[in-house]
C-alpha cells in the first residue's frame, strides 16, 4: 500500500505546482491507483510514463524558437514584433512584473520541473521491468536522462543557477518546507548536467528511427553538453560577471551562484566536448548541389566570386559544386525532412506547441500578398551584420553606431552604396533575380545569408501555393515604402524598420489570416532546428580562442584523451565550413593571429549563420554583451518615406517605436513570487522584488 501512496503523493505535489491540470498520457495510471511496480513493468504504461515527459517538452513554454505570446527570447537585438506594440514596448523597457509578460516566469519555472520530475521518476524506477531488453532500458534512459537535462538547461538560461533535486530523490510525503532547498551555484548545475549528458551518452544509439525522429542520439545528448559547457565557461558564469549582478545573485547565506574567479580550463572543457561530437562522425553540415538552370523561385547557382582558397575546389574543401544560397536556405524552410538532414543534431520535430515556426512564419508574410500579418522586422544592426560577397563589410556598416563604446572595430565609415538597379543593369546583379527592378544597392552584392534570411525593401516572395480562384499572385515583387500595400499604414501590419523577415519561409508559403486567424493550411511544415552541427563547430572554434595554456582533457566515455590549445588549424575546422557552405571567403591570417579580432568575427557568425534561432538574446547575456548591445538605440529605414523619397527611405534612422534599454533586472527572467513564497530558501534574481 505504500507504493500506492507514494505515486498518489508525487502526482499531489505536482498538481500543486500547476493547479489541477490533467496528465495527458499518464493520469489513468493514478486513476487506476497503479502501483510503481505495476507502472514500471508494464511497457505500455512505461512508455506512456515518458511520453508524458515529452509532453512537457512540447509546451508552449520549452520552445527555442517561438512567436512573442509566451517566449520572446527570440527578440533581441537583431529582431522585433510590431503588432503588439505595447508588448514589445514592455519587454524591451524591462516593464513587466515578476509574472512575465504572459506569465512566462511562472510557467518556464513549472513546466521545466515537472518535466524534471517526471524524467526523474522514470529512470529511477525503469530498471524493474522485464519486458525490455538491457539495450532497450538503457537507450529509454538515456532518453529521459536527456530531457531531464534539458529541462535543466532551459531553467539555467533563463533563470540562472537553480535548485538540483537530489539524485536520491525526495521524500514527498514530507511538507514543501521540509524538502525545499537553495540555488545550486552555476559551475555546480554545470557539472551535474555535463555529467547526467555523458550518461545519458551511453545508453543512446548513435541513431534513431524515422519514426524516432525527435528522440535524442548520443550526438544530441554530447551536444547539448557541449553548449552547457561553452556558457559555463562564458563571462557572465566564469569570474567576469558585471560586479553588480555577481554580488546580487547569491543564496540567503551569502554563497555567491556565479564563479568570482576566472578559469580558463572551462574554455577547453567545452572545445573537447564539441570535438566529442565531431569525432562521432555522425554530422555534416546540409548541403544544396549546384544548379546550372533554375526560375525565379528555384534560380539557378549564384557563384560567389573567386577566391584562392575555396573556389575551386568541391564540397567541403570548396563552394564549387554547391549553391551556397539554397544550402541555407532550404536547411531551415521545411524543404529537407528531418531524417534526410545531416546537420540536424536534435529537433522538436513537430512538438513546438501552438506557436511554432509556423507561426513565426504567419507574423512574416506580407499583408496584402502573403496574407500573413506582416509584423516580425529586422533591425538595421542585423542587416548590416551580413557581408558582401566577397567577404567584405558592407559600406557604412553600423555607421549610425559610430563613436558608441563597443562599436570601435565595427563600424565602416565608408558611404552607403546609392542608386537603384535598372532595367538595362539587372544581369548584372543576378542575386537579386528577375524581379530586381528598382532595388536600393545597399542589398546588391551581399552574401548567400542575406537573400535567404532578409525581406529587403523591394526583395521578391513567391507565394506558389497561391490560388487563382482568389486572385493571388505569384512571385511578388514587396516593397515597404509608405504607400505601398505592406509599409507604413494606420494600423499593426507594417515592419517598423523598413526590413522583413524570410528565414524559414517556404517557395511555396502563403496565408491568409484576416479569414483564420494562424491559418497554416498552406505553410510547408517545418521541424526546428533546436540543435545542429553548425553550432557545434562555433562552439569548438570559439572555446579554442580563448585558450592561452594546452590542456588534456578526457573525452565523453574516457576512451580517449583530447589535446586542446588554441591551434588554428583546429579553430579552420571549426569556423571554415560554415564560411564554405555560407560562398565566403576564409578570415585573413591576422584575424586568427588575434583572439580578439577572431572573438569579434565569432560574434559576428554567430549573429548571422544563428540568426531567428533563440540563441542571441542569451549569447549577449554570457558574453557580458548584452548592456551595450541592447541598450544601444534601434536603426531601421526610414519606413515613413514614400517611393517618391527613396534616398530618404534608405537613410538609416533610429526607430522611436522600438525601444532599447538595459538595466539590472535584464539579466536574468524573475522567479515568481509563488516559487519564493514555497521555497523558504530561494533566492529572487538581481533586480527583480521579493514578495511582501
Amino acid at each position: 500500500m505504500k507504493k500506492i501512496f507514494t505515486v498518489l503523493a508525487i502526482l499531489a505535489i505536482l498538481t500543486s505546482i500547476n493547479g489541477c491540470k490533467k496528465y495527458l498520457d499518464s493520469d489513468y495510471l493514478f486513476d487506476e491507483r497503479l502501483t510503481t511496480e505495476e507502472v514500471f513493468t508494464n511497457p505500455d504504461y512505461a512508455n506512456r510514463w515518458l511520453a508524458q515527459a515529452y509532453s512537457f517538452l512540447g509546451s508552449n513554454y520549452m520552445q527555442d524558437i517561438s512567436s512573442k505570446k509566451f517566449v520572446p527570447f527570440n527578440f533581441a537585438d537583431d529582431m522585433y514584433y510590431g503588432d503588439e506594440s505595447d508588448g514589445y514596448r514592455r519587454w524591451k523597457n524591462g516593464q513587466f512584473t515578476e509574472n512575465g509578460l504572459n506569465g512566462e516566469s511562472k510557467e518556464i519555472w513549472n513546466t521545466a520541473y515537472k518535466g524534471i520530475r517526471q524524467s526523474s521518476i522514470f529512470i529511477k524506477n525503469i530498471d524493474i521491468n522485464q519486458k525490455f531488453s538491457a539495450k532497450e532500458i538503457a537507450d529509454l534512459k538515456g532518453q529521459a536522462r536527456f530531457l531531464r537535462a534539458y529541462f535543466y538547461w532551459v531553467l539555467l538560461r533563463t533563470y540562472g543557477p537553480v535548485p538540483i533535486v537530489p539524485e536520491e530523490g525526495i521524500d514527498y510525503t514530507k511538507e514543501y518546507d521540509e524538502i525545499a532547498q537553495p540555488r545550486n551555484t552555476y559551475e555546480e548545475c554545470a557539472v551535474y548536467l555535463s555529467n547526467e549528458l555523458a550518461e545519458a551518452a551511453k545508453g543512446l544509439p548513435l541513431q534513431q528511427g524515422i519514426q524516432q525522429i525527435a528522440r535524442p542520439t548520443r550526438g544530441a545528448a554530447l551536444a547539448l553538453r557541449a553548449r552547457i559547457l561553452l556558457y559555463a565557461a562564458s563571462p557572465l558564469a566564469n569570474g567576469k560577471a558585471p560586479a553588480e549582478v555577481a554580488a546580487a545573485l547569491v543564496t540567503k547565506d551569502g554563497k555567491p551562484l556565479l564563479s568570482r574567479t576566472y578559469e580558463e580550463s572551462k574554455w577547453a572543457r567545452a572545445a573537447a566536448a564539441a570535438k566529442d561530437v565531431m569525432d562521432l562522425g555522425q554530422y555534416r553540415l546540409y548541403v544544396a548541389y549546384k544548379k546550372t538552370t533554375g526560375d525565379i523561385a528555384y534560380p539557378a547557382t549564384v557563384t560567389p566570386p573567386f577566391d584562392s582558397n575555396f573556389s575551386g575546389g568541391n564540397w567541403p574543401s570548396g563552394w564549387n559544386d554547391i549553391d551556397p544560397y539554397e544550402s541555407y536556405r532550404s536547411l531551415f524552410n521545411g524543404t529537407v525532412p528531418a531524417y534526410q538532414n545531416p546537420e540536424l543534431i536534435f529537433t522538436h520535430a513537430q512538438n513546438q506547441g501552438n506557436e511554432g515556426i509556423n507561426v513565426l512564419v504567419l507574423h512574416q508574410l506580407p499583408r496584402l500578398e502573403g496574407k500573413g500579418y506582416n509584423s516580425h522586422g529586422m533591425t538595421q544592426k542585423q542587416v548590416d551584420a551580413y557581408y558582401m560577397n566577397d567577404g567584405s563589410d558592407i559600406p557604412g556598416m553600423n555607421n549610425m553606431y559610430a563613436g558608441r563604446q563597443g562599436y570601435e572595430s565595427r563600424v565602416n565609415t565608408n558611404p552607403r552604396t546609392s542608386g537603384y538597379v535598372k532595367q538595362d543593369e539587372l544581369a548584372n546583379y543576378p542575386e537579386l533575380g528577375p524581379l530586381g527592378l528598382g532595388v536600393n544597392k545597399q542589398y546588391a552584392r551581399r552574401e548567400p545569408r542575406f537573400y535567404a534570411s532578409v525581406s529587403y525593401n523591394g526583395s521578391t516572395w513567391n507565394f506558389l501555393n497561391a490560388e487563382t480562384l482568389k486572385d493571388e499572385k505569384t512571385n511578388v515583387q514587396i516593397f515597404y515604402y509608405r504607400g505601398d500595400p505592406n509599409g507604413y499604414k494606420n494600423t499593426s501590419y507594417w515592419p517598423r524598420t523598413g526590413v522583413g523577415i524570410k528565414k524559414y519561409v517556404h517557395p511555396d508559403d502563403i496565408s491568409n489570416v484576416s479569414i483564420t486567424a494562424y491559418d497554416q493550411s498552406r505553410l510547408k511544415p517545418k521541424v526546428d532546428p533546436a540543435i545542429r552541427y553548425a553550432e557545434v563547430l562555433l562552439i569548438y572554434a570559439e572555446a579554442l580562442n580563448e585558450l592561452n595554456g594546452s590542456y588534456n582533457i578526457p573525452s565523453w566515455d574516457g576512451s580517449k584523451t583530447h589535446s586542446i590549445s588554441r591551434n588554428i588549424f583546429e579553430m579552420k575546422a571549426g569556423i571554415q565550413p560554415i564560411r564554405i557552405r555560407a560562398g565566403l571567403a576564409d578570415y585573413k591570417s591576422d584575424v586568427y593571429a588575434d583572439p580578439n579580432k577572431f572573438r569579434i568575427k565569432l560574434k559576428r557568425e554567430r549573429q548571422i549563420e544563428l540568426f531567428a534561432e533563440g540563441h542571441r538574446y542569451f549569447d549577449l547575456r554570457r558574453w557580458t554583451d548584452a548592456q551595450a548591445e541592447e541598450s544601444a538605440p534601434v536603426y531601421g529605414y526610414n519606413a515613413y518615406a514614400t517611393k517618391a523619397q527613396a534616398d530618404l527611405f534608405h537613410t538609416p534612422i533610429e526607430t522611436p517605436s522600438l525601444p532599447s534599454i538595459f538595466t539590472l533586472k535584464m539579466w536574468f527572467w524573475p522567479i515568481h513570487y509563488d516559487e519564493l513564497r514555497r521555497n523558504k530558501y530561494l533566492t529572487q534574481n538581481p533586480g527583480w522584488t521579493n514578495p511582501e
